[in-house]
């Protein structure tokens, strides 16, 4: 579960990125990164709704231009999400099946609570608070939830590689972590 801030070669750059297979949480983390930091490429798009969190896809052809070569092979394999969260929007805990990926806080706080699952012990737990500038990557089968718990809206750019197929959703149970449901894209999303 690494988390960083976003490097300043990054941060003033978007061509500094390194070329990393996007399978890698590594690749997802740069492409996100590389993206958070370009608001003049989404900032216009994004909507704020009190109902539920705002998501968008973000068309490879649409962002490419704009991204260093080096991260294109990356950017070919993976699926970019912008989302907006107002205070108090979030998501269940869930995984993203086997899609590795990142997300990059490119304003506001977003609340992160990890659940690692434990072998003959109870789950682990944790929770960090992630401000703009942060970025989270993972590997396949991480559970976590994201939630806006602060007073302000937030803005992310997500990148999962392979592209999402599914998404299970979790709670804890006795220290247990617990499968409720499976999303597939296409039909729940």
């Amino acid at each position: 579960m690494p988390s960083t801030v976003l490097p300043t070669a990054l941060t003033t750059s978007p061509t500094a990125a390194p070329s990393v297979p996007a399978d890698a949480p590594a690749g997802a983390a740069a492409l996100a990164v590389a993206l958070a930091i370009r608001t003049d490429l989404w900032a216009d798009r994004v909507e704020y709704r009190e109902a539920s969190r705002w998501t968008s896809l973000l068309d490879p052809a649409d962002v490419a231009p704009a991204l260093d070569p080096s991260l294109h092979a990356e950017l070919h394999d993976a699926q970019v999400w912008l989302l907006s969260w107002l205070p108090g929007q979030g998501t269940p805990l869930h995984d993203h099946g086997a899609s590795a990926g990142a997300f990059a806080v490119a304003r506001g706080t977003l609340t992160e609570r990890v659940v690692a699952r434990g072998t003959g012990r109870p789950a682990r737990q944790s929770t960090t608070d992630l401000g703009a500038g942060r970025v989270r990557f993972f590997g396949a089968h991480y559970v976590h939830q994201v939630v806006n718990t602060l007073h302000e809206a937030a803005v992310s750019v997500h990148v999962y590689a392979p592209r999402l197929t599914l998404m299970n959703t979790y709670r804890v149970d006795g220290g247990q972590l617990v499968r409720t449901g499976t999303e597939r894209a296409g039909v729940d999303w």
